[in-house]
């Protein structure tokens, strides 16, 4: 299905997003939103300043209700009152070095939080389709530089990957034991890096070049040699959309996992991208720090099972994705364009791509 018809296909379902103050639920719920489908947003205040989703407007039938996914009994009323289509759970603690720092707290949110989700789903009957977002990081990943596919093996070396790693289990248990012969129809997406335009989160690899220039300090790198599969950030939505609309019409074929990222040939080191930012002088002063924490050194993802069952197909490749991402930062920090006229922009050149 073309993404154009993708995108059709939400108009006038009733959608909840969890994690919609987010960096890529912001996004999600701006598009969703202005192509008419009745979005409830479930999160915590947006926790970074700027804030992409503060600075963004949405329409009238947008409802916002900022609450917690470990309190069960709140996030459940919301789930019930807002009767939903559709279920993107991206609500999360996202940052590997953040797990480190309170891994009780990564767990709680990235494990508890999606149990809490699956419970409320097990106790309302509900006839919905539900897009669970987790990671590339999932993967018992053991450096072999070997693409990782959705039947490899599991695992975590840190406490954020676990988090996600243990969640997936925890989803396919549910999916197994209570929803496989119910109207509720699970997958999981498991996207690589995403950049582009909106994400002031710290230890984020763009956006710690543009704070860098931005406030004239230099760029502090911790593993310049990590390879990671860059994508930008309407790659993964548009293959969450794909993967919502294909729930819904052949539950038996896609409730499944799937990897959503670059192609495998397109993966770039953090130390590429340093170097595409200092030729448009964006990048000048580059301080190296030796990482006293694990972090994966490789890791691509085979996408082959969505591009032959989803249809889906990368559109813009790591360059663009990168050019896309400093530029829409560039025009954003110099008060060119808003948030949303960005946002528009970057849409419309991408489906103009396809």
């Amino acid at each position: 299905m073309e993404l154009k018809e993708t995108l059709k296909s939400y108009k006038g379902k009733k959608i909840l997003i969890t994690g919609h103050t987010g960096f890529k639920g912001s996004w999600l719920t701006y598009i969703l939103d202005s192509i008419g489908a009745e979005i409830t947003g479930y999160s915590l205040e947006s926790n970074t300043e700027p804030s992409l989703f503060k600075s963004l407007s949405f329409s009238k039938n947008f409802n916002s209700i900022i609450g917690d996914i470990r309190d069960k009994e709140k996030f459940k009323k919301s789930v019930y009152s807002s009767n939903p289509d559709f279920i993107f759970h991206m609500a999360a603690q996202p940052l590997v070095i953040q797990s480190y720092h309170n891994p009780k707290d990564t767990f709680d949110i990235n494990f508890t939080g999606t149990l809490n989700l699956l419970e409320i789903l097990r106790e309302l009957n509900l006839s919905v389709q539900v897009v669970f977002v987790t990671t590339d990081k999932v993967y018992d990943n053991l450096e072999l530089g070997v693409p990782f596919n959705e039947i490899d093996k599991l695992g975590g070396k840190d406490p954020y990957s676990a988090s996600k790693a243990a969640s997936e289990i925890l989803i396919s248990a549910y999916n197994q034991s209570f929803f496989k012969d119910s109207n509720i129809n699970i997958a999981t997406a498991r996207a690589g890096n995403v950049i582009g335009g909106g994400d002031w989160s710290d230890n984020r690899l763009i956006p710690d070049i543009l704070k860098a220039k931005q406030r004239n300090i230099p760029l502090h790198i911790r593993n310049p040699k990590a390879i990671r599969p860059w994508q930008h950030v309407l790659e993964p939505l548009f293959g969450y959309l794909s993967l919502g609309v294909a729930l819904y019409r052949n539950p038996e074929i896609y409730s499944s996992s799937w990897n959503f990222g670059p192609e495998i040939e397109d993966t770039k080191t953090v130390e590429e991208i340093i170097n595409i930012g200092k030729k448009l002088d964006i990048v000048r002063e580059v301080v190296y720090e030796e990482s006293l924490i694990v972090e994966a050194q490789s890791l691509k993802l085979n996408i082959t099972k969505a591009k032959e069952k989803l249809g889906f197909t990368p559109i813009w490749n790591a360059d663009l994705a990168i050019e896309a991402t400093f530029n829409w930062y560039n025009s954003y920090y110099q008060q060119k364009s808003s948030a949303k006229d960005l946002i528009d922009k970057d849409l419309k050149n991408y489906l103009n791509q396809v």
